[in-house]
């Protein structure tokens, strides 16, 4: 096989099948007809002689020679990206591009507000669409379909670039009035009533179960670990909400620092250190590898790192 008579578009064509395993979302993604997407799954199985995808009950599935070329053919074109965004730039001042950024709400109430300060001197007209866990898929990251993800994370692709955002510590908010307030231990902490708050990951949430205590994170695993349980009234997966019910209906919240200022200018609410040492929490940006080398990317990335260690920082 000669390269001089291979349209290397079909490498383009046949990455965008082996990520979507379906002809029409493929050509979707390439803006391109689903029947010029179906000429060129022809053109490639005439190419590689082999079927490459193959219709089964579950749909389309990649054949054994298609799961070898696919991390080939993308590296390829990740390769050529990065020598076409060479001496490119980004003008930031007049630029009006729309990046995606899916955060979690402990994210997107500490991060996000002084990220659009920053850009309303930097670049104006840049703007912000900011979207939740549910609303994303690692698979929408993966196609560039996400700018970026913001969040706490357990497990993580391989195949994603990472970097930290910040590492903040645990701390306690209840009422100025609470027992808890007025004896900051251990035993006062277990005797109240708490809200839990957490949404990491991706997808629609499902229901909590109070007694699968490993699934309900750093706080709760620390307290199993210690023989101890609290006392859970509340499950909410918004940093607000759960804020507020410190204050309206005297829980006990216990939450990453940096999310406690939200409640600066509140008085009626203090916050405490934890009655027991608690792993930190690292709050992670990731992206996928199409957008690495994208010079507007590359810039915003470097715009999230200088704002969150302003805001780390003053921790």
């Amino acid at each position: 096989m000669q390269l001089d008579k291979v349209d290397l578009n079909l490498l383009r064509y046949l990455d965008s099948l082996l990520r979507e395993q379906n002809v029409t979302h493929a050509a979707n993604q390439l803006g391109i007809t689903q029947p010029a997407m179906s000429n060129g799954l022809r053109r490639l199985r005439d190419l590689f002689h082999d079927p490459l995808l193959v219709r089964t009950s579950d749909g389309m599935m990649p054949t054994a020679l298609a799961i070898q070329l696919q991390p080939r053919v993308s590296l390829i074109l990740q390769s050529v990206d990065e020598v076409l965004h060479l001496g490119q730039s980004f003008d930031a001042n007049s630029s009006s591009r729309v990046f995606r950024i899916m955060a979690s709400d402990y994210a997107e109430a500490t991060l996000i507000p002084p990220l659009m300060a920053r850009l309303q001197k930097d670049a104006p007209n840049v703007i912000l669409d900011v979207m939740n866990p549910s609303d994303v898929s690692f698979h929408d990251v993966e196609k560039g379909k996400v700018d970026l993800i913001i969040n706490r994370f357990e497990t993580l692709p391989q195949s994603f670039h990472q970097k930290s955002v910040w590492v903040d510590r645990f701390a306690c908010i209840a009422h100025k009035d609470s027992e808890l307030a007025k004896n900051p231990s251990l035993d006062t902490y277990l005797k109240s009533q708490h809200v839990w708050v957490s949404k990491t990951g991706f997808g629609v949430g499902v229901g909590v179960q109070p007694d699968e205590v490993q699934k309900l994170g750093w706080v709760d695993s620390t307290l199993a670990d210690m023989g101890q349980k609290r006392n859970i009234r509340l499950f909410t997966r918004n940093y607000n909400v759960a804020m507020r019910a410190t204050e309206q209906l005297g829980l006990v919240a216990t939450l990453p620092l940096l999310a406690t200022r939200l409640l600066a200018d509140n008085c009626d609410i203090v916050v405490l250190p934890t009655p027991f040492e608690i792993p930190p929490v690292e709050l992670k940006m990731l992206w996928s590898p199409l957008l690495q080398h994208d010079p507007g990317h590359m810039w915003m990335r470097k715009t999230i790192s200088a704002c969150a260690q302003v805001i780390a920082e003053s921790n």
